[in-house]
C-alpha cells in the first residue's frame, strides 16, 4: 500500500483516503464520496503557501506545527492539530525516554477523546484525554506514530498525520561492551 501511495505522492497533487465498511483504508487518485482529500507533499496546500497541509515544523526550533485542513467535522477543527513530539525521522538510542506530543488548539471538549497509534496498533493510555505519552522501552526499529481524536457524542473523529521515528540499540560488538 505503501508503495502505490508513493506513486500517488509522484504523479498526483492530491490523494483520497477513505475507510470501508470492513474497517480497511483504502488510497485513490479518485474521489470517491465520503472520502477525505489528502494533499501530498509534492502539491501546494489549498491557502497556496507552497506547504502541505498537516506538516510539522521540521527544524523543532519553537516553531509551531501546521493545522490539518482535512475534512473534518465542525466540532474537530482545530487551530492546531498535529504531533510534535518525537520530530519526523527523529533517532533515539538505547534507553531514552521517548515522549509524545500532541499539538491541540483549541483543547478538547468534555466529549471527545484521544487514541494513540504506534504502528497501526492503539495504544493504552490510562488518560483518554492526554495530549502526552510516553513509550515504554521500544526495541530496534523503526516506528510510526498517531494520534486520532474522537468525538463520543457525534461518533465523529480526526486523525493526524504519522511522524516516523528510529530507536536503535549498541550493538554488543562496540568498543564500550568490550571486557579489557
Amino acid at each position: 500500500m505503501l508503495a502505490c501511495l508513493a506513486t500517488f505522492a509522484g504523479q498526483a497533487a492530491v490523494v483520497y483516503k477513505w475507510t470501508d465498511s470492513d474497517g480497511v483504508i483504502h488510497y485513490s487518485d479518485q474521489p470517491v464520496p465520503g472520502a477525505e482529500k489528502i494533499f501530498t507533499a509534492s502539491s501546494p496546500s489549498p491557502g497556496g503557501s507552497g506547504s502541505s497541509a498537516g506538516t510539522a515544523n521540521p527544524s523543532g526550533l519553537g516553531g509551531k506545527a501546521s493545522a490539518s485542513k482535512k475534512n473534518v467535522a465542525p466540532g474537530l477543527e482545530y487551530n492546531q492539530f498535529a504531533i510534535t513530539s518525537p520530530l519526523p525521522d527523529q533517532t533515539f538510542f538505547g534507553d531514552d525516554v521517548i515522549s509524545a506530543h500532541l499539538a491541540l488548539e483549541p483543547a478538547l471538549k468534555p466529549n471527545q477523546t484521544i487514541t494513540w497509534h504506534l504502528n497501526g496498533k492503539q495504544l493504552e493510555s490510562p488518560d483518554p484525554t492526554a495530549t502526552q505519552l510516553t513509550l515504554p522501552h521500544l526495541e530496534r526499529g523503526t516506528y510510526a506514530i498517531a494520534a486520532t481524536v474522537s468525538d463520543q457524542a457525534t461518533g465523529e473523529s480526526a486523525s493526524t498525520d504519522s511522524v516516523s521515528f528510529f530507536v536503535r540499540q549498541p550493538s554488543l560488538l562496540s568498543p564500550q561492551h568490550q571486557k579489557p
